[in-house]
């Protein structure tokens, strides 16, 4: 089945009430006859989508600049961006709206990187729950696997680019390996080890010595308990704790409250799961290396 027919077949299944939107399917923005099409779930997917797949791809992020991915449900028209995909890079179990999308209505190609990098439960970072951490990108080299099965798929996909695809999985790897080893040097030695951040979204971090203690839990919208915050202002009298930190894709209002009762400061640590206003003009090596510089400053590194 060709993308044309697999659009149109997807606009038949639509509710009435959405077919007002149904001129996205043949819009060319969507990306239809304009070569080879790949579809990425949210930011660090289509910045490595995009880094492989070089000029030979057109990439498009399923998930708006400035929303939170864990929220996402598709447009009629990012619906459409599945079907009419070459290939689609998401990660099953972080963001239904896609994996439906994904088993409902992909034609193309599929690769679901949760197979790919080795996620780790929430309890191997000292979190309560045997849920699987999806924030695996928060570990460069893990991001670098994806990478290499990227350009193992686009190579299938289009085999006549297949050296391309592999020397720009090879430089993003080098680019990925000298921000890990900034990493492994730059929080060696610190005077703490410990950071309090809005929600757990920065376990892997752990593999650099940095211990998450996080105010929220695993979601970004739940409400902390007076328990929650007592035991959070305790630590942060006796382990030194100088920040509290925010992040860009949720309310920093939890985060900044506590830092303001506890006369310490607020500052972001970006979590990299989207672009924001702020962040547009970055990208993933950038904002891991603003992030790698306020744990240097918080944790006296």
């Amino acid at each position: 089945m060709n993308r044309l027919a697999v659009a149109a077949s997807v606009v038949t299944l639509l509710s009435p009430v959405v077919l007002g939107g149904c001129s996205a399917f043949t819009d060319d923005s969507v990306g239809l006859d304009n070569g080879l099409q790949v579809a990425a779930a949210f930011y660090p997917l289509q910045y490595v989508a995009g880094r492989v797949a070089g000029d030979h791809a057109d990439v498009e992020n399923l998930t708006a600049p400035g929303g939170e991915p864990h929220d996402l449900e598709l447009t009629v028209a990012e619906t459409a961006r599945v079907a009419q995909a070459d290939l689609v890079v998401y990660q099953r179990g972080f963001q239904p709206s896609v994996d439906g999308a994904v088993d409902e209505n992909a034609a193309g190609d599929v690769l679901d990187v949760a197979k790919v990098v080795d996620l780790v439960p929430f309890r191997d970072h000292g979190v309560d729950s045997d849920e699987l951490d999806p924030h695996f990108w928060q570990d460069p080299l893990l991001l670098a696997d994806v990478g290499d099965a990227v350009a193992d798929q686009l190579s299938k996909v289009d085999p006549d680019n297949a050296d391309d695809y592999e020397a720009n999985a090879a430089a993003l790897r080098a680019d990925l390996e000298k921000v890990d080893q900034e990493y492994a040097d730059g929080l060696t030695g610190c005077e703490r080890d410990t950071i309090v951040v809005s929600h757990d979204a920065f376990g892997y971090l752990q593999r650099y010595g940095v211990t998450m203690e996080a105010i929220l839990g695993l979601s970004p919208d739940s409400e902390p308990t007076p328990a929650d915050l007592a035991r959070l202002q305790d630590l942060i009298r006796t382990a030194g704790i100088t920040t509290v930190f925010s992040e860009t894709l949720a309310s920093p209002k939890t985060a900044e409250t506590l830092a303001d009762d506890m006369g310490v400061k607020s500052e972001v640590l970006d979590p990299i799961e989207g672009l924001s206003d702020r962040t547009e003009d970055q990208d993933y090596l950038s904002l891991m290396r603003s992030n790698l510089s306020a744990l240097e400053e918080a944790n006296g590194c």
